[in-house]
Protein backbone atom coordinates (compact mmCIF):
# COMPACT_ATOMS: atom_id res chain seq x y z
CA UNK A 1 0.00 0.00 0.00
CA UNK A 2 1.21 3.50 -0.72
CA UNK A 3 2.21 5.92 1.99
CA UNK A 4 -0.69 8.22 1.11
CA UNK A 5 -3.24 5.45 1.61
CA UNK A 6 -1.60 4.36 4.87
CA UNK A 7 -1.64 7.96 6.10
CA UNK A 8 -5.33 8.27 5.18
CA UNK A 9 -6.10 5.00 7.02
CA UNK A 10 -4.22 6.15 10.11
CA UNK A 11 -6.05 9.47 10.04
CA UNK A 12 -9.40 7.66 9.70
CA UNK A 13 -8.56 5.42 12.68
CA UNK A 14 -7.65 8.49 14.72
CA UNK A 15 -10.92 10.26 13.88
CA UNK A 16 -12.97 7.13 14.62
CA UNK A 17 -11.17 6.71 17.96
CA UNK A 18 -12.13 10.30 18.80
CA UNK A 19 -15.75 9.50 17.96
CA UNK A 20 -15.56 6.54 20.38
CA UNK A 21 -14.09 8.74 23.12
CA UNK A 22 -16.87 11.26 22.61
CA UNK A 23 -19.48 8.50 22.74
CA UNK A 24 -17.99 7.16 25.98
CA UNK A 25 -18.05 10.60 27.59
CA UNK A 26 -21.65 11.18 26.46
CA UNK A 27 -22.73 7.79 27.82
CA UNK A 28 -21.29 8.58 31.26
CA UNK A 29 -23.68 11.55 31.40
CA UNK A 30 -26.65 9.21 30.99
CA UNK A 31 -27.32 7.96 34.48
CA UNK A 32 -28.30 4.40 35.18
CA UNK A 33 -30.06 4.97 38.50
CA UNK A 34 -26.95 4.52 40.63
CA UNK A 35 -25.19 7.54 42.08
CA UNK A 36 -21.89 8.16 40.33
CA UNK A 37 -19.57 11.17 40.77
CA UNK A 38 -19.07 11.34 36.98
CA UNK A 39 -22.73 12.36 36.67
CA UNK A 40 -21.60 15.85 37.69
CA UNK A 41 -18.66 16.08 35.22
CA UNK A 42 -20.57 18.48 32.98
CA UNK A 43 -21.42 20.88 35.84
CA UNK A 44 -19.64 24.24 35.86
CA UNK A 45 -19.87 26.80 38.63
CA UNK A 46 -19.20 30.54 38.80
CA UNK A 47 -15.89 30.69 40.68
CA UNK A 48 -15.13 34.36 41.32
CA UNK A 49 -16.35 35.42 37.88
CA UNK A 50 -15.19 32.53 35.70
CA UNK A 51 -17.01 29.31 34.88
CA UNK A 52 -15.02 26.47 36.41
CA UNK A 53 -15.65 22.69 36.35
CA UNK A 54 -17.16 21.46 39.61
CA UNK A 55 -14.29 19.02 40.13
CA UNK A 56 -11.88 21.98 40.43
CA UNK A 57 -13.74 23.66 43.31
CA UNK A 58 -15.03 20.67 45.29
CA UNK A 59 -14.56 17.01 46.08
CA UNK A 60 -17.35 14.91 44.54
CA UNK A 61 -17.97 11.42 45.95
CA UNK A 62 -20.70 8.92 46.75
CA UNK A 63 -21.63 7.71 50.20
CA UNK A 64 -24.04 5.02 48.98
CA UNK A 65 -25.76 3.85 45.77
CA UNK A 66 -28.30 6.70 45.90
CA UNK A 67 -26.39 9.69 47.34
CA UNK A 68 -23.69 11.97 45.92
CA UNK A 69 -21.85 14.35 48.22
CA UNK A 70 -20.15 17.54 47.09
CA UNK A 71 -17.62 18.91 49.61
CA UNK A 72 -16.49 22.40 48.48
CA UNK A 73 -12.99 23.53 49.29
CA UNK A 74 -14.41 26.92 50.28
CA UNK A 75 -17.69 27.13 52.20
CA UNK A 76 -18.56 30.33 50.32
CA UNK A 77 -18.99 28.19 47.20
CA UNK A 78 -21.92 26.13 48.57
CA UNK A 79 -24.63 28.32 47.00
CA UNK A 80 -22.79 28.64 43.67
CA UNK A 81 -22.35 24.86 43.49
CA UNK A 82 -26.06 24.31 44.22
CA UNK A 83 -26.97 26.83 41.53
CA UNK A 84 -24.58 25.17 39.05
CA UNK A 85 -26.09 21.72 39.65
CA UNK A 86 -29.63 23.04 39.21
CA UNK A 87 -28.70 24.96 36.04
CA UNK A 88 -27.01 21.91 34.51
CA UNK A 89 -30.45 20.37 33.75
CA UNK A 90 -29.46 16.95 35.08
CA UNK A 91 -32.72 16.64 36.97
CA UNK A 92 -30.94 16.51 40.31
CA UNK A 93 -32.00 18.40 43.44
CA UNK A 94 -29.04 19.49 45.61
CA UNK A 95 -29.58 19.92 49.36
CA UNK A 96 -27.23 22.27 51.16
CA UNK A 97 -26.73 21.49 54.87
CA UNK A 98 -24.18 24.26 55.47
CA UNK A 99 -21.19 21.87 55.30
CA UNK A 100 -21.69 19.75 52.20
CA UNK A 101 -24.18 19.38 49.38
CA UNK A 102 -26.13 16.13 49.32
CA UNK A 103 -27.79 14.94 46.14
CA UNK A 104 -30.26 12.08 46.32
CA UNK A 105 -30.42 10.20 43.03
CA UNK A 106 -34.00 8.97 42.64
CA UNK A 107 -34.71 5.45 41.41
CA UNK A 108 -35.61 5.35 37.74
CA UNK A 109 -39.09 4.43 36.57
CA UNK A 110 -39.52 1.93 33.74
CA UNK A 111 -40.61 4.75 31.41
CA UNK A 112 -37.57 6.87 32.31
CA UNK A 113 -35.28 3.86 31.75
CA UNK A 114 -36.71 3.43 28.24
CA UNK A 115 -36.13 7.15 27.53
CA UNK A 116 -32.52 6.85 28.68
CA UNK A 117 -31.99 3.78 26.48
CA UNK A 118 -33.37 5.77 23.51
CA UNK A 119 -30.98 8.59 24.32
CA UNK A 120 -28.05 6.16 24.54
CA UNK A 121 -28.99 4.63 21.19
CA UNK A 122 -29.22 8.10 19.65
CA UNK A 123 -25.70 8.86 20.90
CA UNK A 124 -24.55 5.55 19.40
CA UNK A 125 -26.13 6.44 16.05
CA UNK A 126 -24.37 9.81 16.13
CA UNK A 127 -21.05 8.02 16.65
CA UNK A 128 -21.81 5.64 13.78
CA UNK A 129 -22.62 8.59 11.51
CA UNK A 130 -19.27 10.09 12.41
CA UNK A 131 -17.54 6.79 11.57
CA UNK A 132 -19.39 6.56 8.22
CA UNK A 133 -18.52 10.17 7.38
CA UNK A 134 -14.88 9.35 8.02
CA UNK A 135 -15.20 6.32 5.71
CA UNK A 136 -16.65 8.54 2.98
CA UNK A 137 -13.93 11.17 3.24
CA UNK A 138 -11.17 8.51 3.26
CA UNK A 139 -12.69 6.73 0.24
CA UNK A 140 -12.98 10.09 -1.56
CA UNK A 141 -9.29 10.69 -0.83
CA UNK A 142 -8.41 7.26 -2.26
CA UNK A 143 -10.53 7.96 -5.37
CA UNK A 144 -8.61 11.21 -5.79
CA UNK A 145 -5.35 9.26 -5.66
CA UNK A 146 -6.75 6.88 -8.29
CA UNK A 147 -7.39 9.87 -10.54
CA UNK A 148 -3.76 10.89 -9.98
CA UNK A 149 -2.44 7.54 -11.22
CA UNK A 150 -2.94 5.06 -8.36
CA UNK A 151 -3.64 1.58 -9.70
CA UNK A 152 -7.17 0.17 -9.57
CA UNK A 153 -6.00 -2.74 -7.37
CA UNK A 154 -4.33 -0.47 -4.82
CA UNK A 155 -7.42 1.75 -4.63
CA UNK A 156 -9.65 -1.30 -4.13
CA UNK A 157 -7.35 -2.65 -1.39
CA UNK A 158 -7.38 0.75 0.32
CA UNK A 159 -11.19 0.91 0.23
CA UNK A 160 -11.39 -2.64 1.62
CA UNK A 161 -9.09 -1.65 4.49
CA UNK A 162 -11.26 1.38 5.23
CA UNK A 163 -14.33 -0.87 5.36
CA UNK A 164 -12.58 -3.26 7.78
CA UNK A 165 -11.76 -0.35 10.09
CA UNK A 166 -15.37 0.92 9.87
CA UNK A 167 -16.67 -2.56 10.74
CA UNK A 168 -14.41 -2.73 13.81
CA UNK A 169 -15.53 0.68 15.09
CA UNK A 170 -19.20 0.01 14.35
CA UNK A 171 -18.96 -3.16 16.43
CA UNK A 172 -17.31 -1.19 19.25
CA UNK A 173 -20.18 1.33 19.17
CA UNK A 174 -22.76 -1.48 19.27
CA UNK A 175 -20.96 -3.14 22.19
CA UNK A 176 -20.81 0.13 24.16
CA UNK A 177 -24.51 0.82 23.56
CA UNK A 178 -25.50 -2.75 24.49
CA UNK A 179 -23.52 -2.51 27.74
CA UNK A 180 -25.10 0.86 28.58
CA UNK A 181 -28.60 -0.45 27.78
CA UNK A 182 -28.04 -3.42 30.06
CA UNK A 183 -26.75 -1.08 32.78
CA UNK A 184 -29.78 1.23 32.46
CA UNK A 185 -32.37 -1.55 32.39
CA UNK A 186 -30.90 -3.39 35.39
CA UNK A 187 -33.03 -2.51 38.42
Amino acid sequence: MTEEIQFALDEAKSQMAQAMEHLSSELTKIRAGKANPSMLDSVSVDYYGSMTPLSQVANVSTIDARTITVQPWEKAMLDEISRGIINSNLGLNPQNNGEVILINVPALTEERRRELVKRAKAEGETAKISVRNQRKSTNDFIKGLKDDGLSEDMAKRGEDEVQKIVDVYSKKVDDLIDAKEKDIMTV
